[in-house]
């Protein structure tokens, strides 16, 4: 006879000991909050699916099994990947985000089996991570040079707009994520004789950074740095209102293009149309736009990929990597189709 668990309570003990620490990362580490808080966010789906779905969730020792019953055990688990992925799909999930659920549940299958000494047949090996490519959105350098440049935009800001579209040109030129600008303080910049360098160890990657700051970024250090230098020079922000504030100023710029959006099902890819209007360049711009419009500019403009990788902490193993490359080349490739088509006319 199988001996069985409930799968929900040890789900609830598999968070419970990521946040005590007990369970760690395997160099060591304690494990971010919001790597926990999406933990959650899977267990409410499981507990979600299993309501809705009438699937009972149990865990099985397997380790005294027969051959029939492991047989019974994987077809079990091959019917949760297919209703489980199924369920998520219904309500609009895609595949990254069914992907990144899966995965957790793989981890929490390696933690029983693992921390908790519970055999369970290794039948998370049956579930495959779904990813997709999203489409790279960036500013381009004609845009990004105008939100530097540009003083009649910048005057007709609020002052709270103008605080916003300063540390987004700045995340655009030093290639810095969001968590890592509003932790920045005075004692991050360097002065070297007339140059001004960025020092930081990025909160996610671990990795150094040493950034020489160009004039403008520089002056924008200036105008916000405060007198103590503990305080954040960027003050504090909720990502919510960043990127709320940053979809004003892109429609204030003009940045209203209408742009396809495409995501993919279970592989499918699919044009998500919102709303009767089309989705504006504008209603897209977000805090992740920094990071990705300071790589592809640097490349765009000629950097070598090897020092871009230094600057952005890729490694040289990184595939996603390879999706600004190729971004970087289509960009140069349409620039280069227009000079084309100017020396085509006689």
């Amino acid at each position: 006879m199988k001996k069985q668990a409930a799968l929900v309570p040890l789900f609830k003990q598999f968070i419970k000991d990521t946040e005590t620490g007990k369970r760690l990362k395997k160099n060591g580490e304690r494990i971010k909050p919001q790597t926990i808080q999406n933990y959650g966010y899977v267990l409410q789906n499981l507990v979600q699916f299993s309501t809705v779905c009438g699937f009972e969730l149990r865990i099985s020792d397997a380790s005294k099994l027969t051959a029939r019953e492991l047989k019974s055990e994987k077809n079990y688990w091959k019917k949760f990947y297919q209703k489980f992925t199924e369920f998520l799909y219904k309500k609009g999930c895609f595949d990254n985000y069914v992907g990144a659920n899966i995965k957790t549940i793989r981890i929490f299958f390696n933690y029983l089996k693992n921390d908790k000494d519970m055999y369970t047949g290794d039948f998370q090996r049956l579930f495959y991570v779904r990813k997709e490519e999203i489409d790279i959105l960036v500013l381009s350098p004609e845009q990004l040079k105008f939100l530097i440049h540009d003083r009649t935009f910048e005057a007709s800001l609020t002052p709270a707009l103008r605080k916003v579209k300063d540390i987004f040109v700045f995340g655009c030129t030093t290639g810095l994520r969001y968590s890592d600008i509003f932790l920045l303080t005075t004692k991050n910049f360097e002065q070297q004789g007339a140059d001004w360098y960025l020092k930081l160890r990025s909160k996610k990657t671990k990795t150094f950074s040493y950034i020489k700051l160009p004039g403008y970024a520089v002056a924008i250090y200036d105008q916000y740095k405060p007198g103590n230098s503990k305080l954040p020079v960027f003050g504090n922000l909720t990502l919510f209102n960043f990127n709320k504030s940053l979809k004003r100023i892109g429609e204030l710029a003009g940045y209203t293009t209408p742009i396809d959006i495409h995501r993919e099902r279970q592989g499918k890819t699919r044009a998500i149309t919102t709303t009767a209007a089309k989705t504006r360049f504008c209603d897209k711009m977000s805090s992740h736009m920094m990071r990705r419009t300071a790589i592809t500019t640097l490349l765009i403009l000629g950097m070598p990929e090897h020092l871009v990788r230094k600057i952005s902490g890729h490694s040289n193993a990184s595939t996603s990597f390879n999706r600004y490359v190729h971004y970087a080349q289509t960009y140069m490739d349409k620039e280069i189709e227009k000079v084309h088509s100017k020396l085509e006319v006689y």
